[in-house]
């Protein structure tokens, strides 16, 4: 006969083992249409030059690639599809894609001395302009390429994480199933934007250094050069 203290240990094991596996709770979208719409607004809001084409270009396929993923898996964003995730890549891609042609813009402006640049106020604008679409545009890269995307975060633990969380290095302070969602991305790529360096989050890929050493040396060069200029202007 089986010790019955023995089979509680199993069962408190198992029901331990079932509560640290990841939550297949659907993340939700708003967060992510929130970011998505603003970052289809700012081309908008930035001199024309900033943007490659017509200003409403990028946001017109930014909208087509959205409805096609929304078509695909209109219950979530973490659906396991090769069809979806290819959709939504090529989505991130646009997005960094317009972020780094503004940013360059912006840079040979401030250096030429050209445009916004004459404007104290007109170059604090477009700064920080240029400056939230990094913000967003890495929010998005984190939050795709992390671990093979939300699909498989949502249903595998990760055990070697490309970017490691506080929950990761201490999962006493996470909830059973915890995983990063978007917001924890978007606020990864504030704080990298603004430290220009990792905060609380570590990266651990080499795709991850890379990625979060080029947002810093983006943002330093823009917020340097804006800093400078306008004071220079003011001046």
């Amino acid at each position: 006969m089986s010790d019955p203290d023995d089979a509680a240990a199993r069962d408190l094991s198992g029901a331990g083992e079932r509560d640290n596996r990841p939550s297949i709770t659907h993340e939700s979208r708003a967060p992510i249409l929130v970011a998505l719409l603003v970052a289809m607004v700012l081309p908008f809001l930035m001199p024309a030059d900033y943007s490659p084409g017509a200003q409403w270009l990028l946001p017109l396929v930014e909208g087509a690639l959205l409805v096609a993923a929304l078509s695909v898996d209109p219950g979530g964003v973490d659906r396991r599809s090769g069809r979806l995730r290819r959709l939504r890549i090529g989505l991130v891609m646009i997005i960094a894609f317009g972020a780094a042609w503004a940013t360059s813009w912006l840079a040979v402006d401030l250096v030429q001395g050209e445009n916004v640049t004459d404007s104290a106020g007109e170059l604090l604008a477009a700064g920080s302009v240029v400056w939230l679409y990094i913000v967003i545009a890495f929010g998005f890269v984190y939050w795709e390429l992390d671990s093979g995307g939300p699909g498989r975060r949502a249903r595998r633990e990760t055990r070697y994480p490309d970017l490691a969380f506080p929950q990761h290095l201490n999962p006493d302070i996470a909830p059973p199933g915890w995983r990063p969602l978007f917001v924890d991305y978007l606020y990864l790529g504030l704080t990298d934007a603004i430290a220009f360096s990792p905060t609380d989050v570590m990266p651990l890929a080499h795709w991850a250094k890379l990625a979060m050493g080029i947002e810093s040396g983006a943002s330093l060069v823009i917020l340097g050069l804006v800093i400078a200029r306008a004071v220079n202007i003011l001046a």
